[in-house]
């Protein structure tokens, strides 16, 4: 590897989340461009950096840093830089060469130890020396922390990100336990910690390192969408985060005591499922526990308070609409009016809809609020177009109150401030997951009625937990399901596979076209690329990107994941020209005219509405757009999205996009597309599952087509893998309902 000294002399580019920046590199007087991890760059700062040249194919020649220390500065011309960078209020490049012409290189020195003596430099006075005096005591804090570390052999990089969060005592706070970064430092996981630990001299039986691993492999479970997990799994995961054998009694036996005394102090909750032990994180299991509580006690609750004849109200209703319900449907409207909480559940096209839609008809007629919410924008956006009245996501609705990337979930609406309506009405309700559903159950006033719509087929939430299963399987909460197919007078061939896949069966597909459901066989890779290529250019779109079929793929890597199929389908769709300007995101070039999709919620992005003028707050995860421009000088990105919203994307908050030609199925949930295309690739049952199928194909509302070899469809349907999520939630809730609580 190479080494470089200098001074960076303009942050061109800097991704916040991940530290990877772009930037311009004088080295003395000559500017290099450098890539690589920079947690905190900072213009006029002087490093040393290690790495390789390499050619970039639009860039042009780039250095590649690998590391990076902070330095000062040995030459008069690299002092007179330095000092003149910015960094120093007051301090231009000729005040800078009069201190140099004073103190030569040793002007470093004199900053550090007696920067009083700067008035003699003819132009300092006192108020230009207090100036200077407090902006290079930050500079030389950080300075300080890094090279403090770096003496135990931790990186620039990760001493920057501690002192992100701890400042000054960023040291201190690493002696007393380099573990407890784990929870305050988004981004450090047990690995990096156990690392830094190890150079700061902490033994391998070190009670602090055996507790982090006990939190570490929690962290796994609910990551895994279990809620808790037994002893003996805890100690072995524990284990094997600490490179332990399992065979190694004395280890095991230390990490039980560890688990012991966790539970001891309330970092564990010890429970018990049946006669099985059970240890949860703190947070999970009074999550758990909330919600179990709340629906015990809201489905003895009935809501008739109105004395209304709910018969009579639902047919009028139907007659007034011009629809014929069946009995499901009419069991699904008078069981949601009777009850305090009701759980409606059906496949596409089996009018769950229809449902919402005349409950929000019948329920406002008596003079009562309703709220509609979803656990996504695009859920929220769906929801709002089908039944004509406005929808909120639920952290919208709970007015969410960010705490950070892994802080808890905080809302403004709770037991002291609960919501106020009603009714609240929950659609896609099995994407909602155990923390986010038990802080919608602690924000309901007592009486509020609370209705839950959703395909419990689907794939259960990203997040721990399987609430909307385990409370259909506890039958205390009333569950109406919608079996018949009404969409398009039961012609809807893709709601008919659905059903069929939902069941077990293979689909009736057709060949020709003329179907709303296609399937191509195409037997190779290679073959089911150029097949969607050739649909997504004008064989099933109209050959532009808003026209274009959502392409929604089961994985991000490998030939068909969403990463190879984003880069051939820009190429495609939206290739490089002059006219067009670009903006690079590591190996991502975001191009005038690319499909784009917000990865995460931002409640404070602001926005326009192109067609009424209207300002506001707010893009969520899932929301897709197009970008209509990129100014290179305002270091922005427009991005025009589907519901006409208008959003300037600063350059640095770029890692929030992602190109969107191509989908994965879980990213997909929520979402419903005029024409949806999906590629039939091998791989493991017990991922490609029968139930990722069925998301899959329930996200197509008019055309559906499925592309690849059709043994790989057979194996899909076999495959009943269903992982069952660890969760006490069916559990306690029938504990709370025997004990009529």
């Amino acid at each position: 590897m190479e080494e470089l000294k200098g001074s960076l002399e303009h942050v061109v580019f800097h991704n916040e989340k991940n530290g990877y920046t772009v930037a311009d590199f004088d080295i003395d007087g000559q500017l290099v461009t450098v890539v690589g991890t920079i947690e905190e760059p900072r213009e006029g700062e002087y490093l040393k950096l290690r790495g390789t040249w390499a050619e970039h194919p639009t860039f042009g020649e780039q250095f590649k840093m690998m590391q990076y220390s902070i330095d000062t500065p040995s030459t008069e011309g690299g002092v007179i830089r330095y000092l003149s960078s910015g960094l120093l209020p007051g301090v231009g490049e000729k005040t800078a060469q009069a201190i140099v012409a004073h103190f030569g290189v040793g002007a470093i020195e004199i900053l550090d130890r007696d920067p009083n003596r700067l008035t003699e430099v003819a132009g300092i006075g006192a108020k230009t020396l207090e100036k200077i005096i407090e902006a290079y005591a930050d500079q030389r804090e950080v300075r300080e922390v890094v090279l403090a570390l770096q003496e135990y052999g931790i990186s620039t990089t990760y001493a920057m990100k501690l002192y992100k969060v701890y400042g000054q005592n960023t040291v201190k706070v690493l002696f007393a336990d380099p573990y407890q970064i784990i929870k305050d430092v988004p981004g450090i996981g047990f690995k990096i910690a156990d690392g830094i630990a190890s150079q700061l001299g902490v033994t391998a039986d070190n009670p602090k390192r055996i507790a982090a691993s006990i939190t570490q492999s929690l962290r796994e479970c609910y990551a895994s969408g279990n809620t808790y997990m037994d002893k003996g799994e805890l100690i072995d995961t524990s284990a094997r985060v600490l490179g332990l054998e399992l065979w190694d009694d004395s280890a095991l036996g230390t990490i039980g005591d560890q688990v012991e005394e966790m539970t001891l102090a309330g970092d564990l909750k010890l429970d018990f499922i049946g006669e099985a032990e059970a240890y949860y994180p703190m947070m999970l299991f009074e999550a758990e526990d909330t919600l179990a509580l709340d629906f015990a006690r809201m489905a003895r609750y009935e809501h008739d308070a109105l004395d209304a004849d709910w018969g009579a109200l639902v047919e009028q209703y139907a007659q007034g609409v011009g629809i014929v319900l069946d009995p499901s449907q009419r069991d699904a409207l008078m069981t949601a009016l009777d009850c305090g909480v009701t759980i409606i559940t059906g496949g596409p096209g089996t009018g769950k809809t229809t449902i919402v839609s005349g409950l929000i008809d019948i329920l406002t007629g008596r003079g009562l609020s309703v709220v509609l919410a979803a656990p996504t924008g695009r859920a929220a956006k769906r929801m709002a177009e089908a039944t004509g009245e406005e929808a909120r996501t639920i952290h919208r609705l709970l007015e969410y109150e960010p705490t950070g990337e892994d802080g808890p979930l905080r809302f403004a609406r709770d037991e002291d401030n609960p919501l106020s309506e009603d009714v609240v009405i929950v659609d896609e309700a099995s994407m909602v997951d155990t923390l986010l559903m038990a802080s919608l159950t602690r924000a309901l006033s007592p009486g509020t009625k609370l209705i839950l719509v959703g395909d419990v087929d689907q794939l259960p939430s990203v997040g721990p937990g399987q609430v909307l299963t385990d409370l259909i399987e506890s039958q205390v909460v009333p569950v109406v399901r919608l079996t018949a197919i009404h969409r398009q007078a039961k012609g809807s061939a893709i709601a008919l596979a659905a059903q069929s896949i939902n069941g077990g069966y293979l689909p009736e597909v057709g060949g020709d076209g003329h179907s709303d459901l296609v399937y191509l066989s195409r037997q190779s890779t290679g073959q089911v690329l150029e097949t969607i290529l050739g649909l997504v250019g004008g064989g099933a779109g109209d050959g532009t990107v808003s026209g274009a079929p959502q392409i929604i793929t089961p994985m991000k890597k490998g030939p068909l994941g969403t990463i190879a199929l984003n880069a051939a389908l820009q190429k495609a769709l939206n290739p490089a020209a002059p006219e067009k300007n670009e903006r690079a995101l590591g190996n991502l070039i975001f191009r005038e005219g690319d499909k784009v999709m917000q990865i995460k919620n931002d409640y404070k992005l602001k926005w326009q509405d192109q067609k009424t003028t209207e300002f506001g707050e707010g893009i969520f995860n899932g929301d897709i757009g197009v970008i209509t421009r990129i100014d290179t000088s305002g270091k922005t990105l427009r991005v025009h999205m589907d519901d006409d919203k208008v959003v300037d994307y600063p350059f640095d908050g770029l890692v929030a996009l992602a190109h969107a030609y191509a989908m994965t199925i879980h990213k997909s949930q929520g979402s419903e597309f005029s024409q949806v295309i999906l590629p039939l690739i091998s791989g493991s049952p017990s991922f490609l599952t029968r139930k990722l199928l069925y998301t899959a194909i329930t996200r197509a509302k008019d055309k559906l087509y499925l592309v690849g070899p059709w043994p790989n469809l057979v194996r899909m349907v076999r495959s009943d893998h269903d992982a069952k999520r660890r969760t006490g939630l069916k559990s306690r809730i029938l504990t709370y309902t025997d004990l009529g609580i």
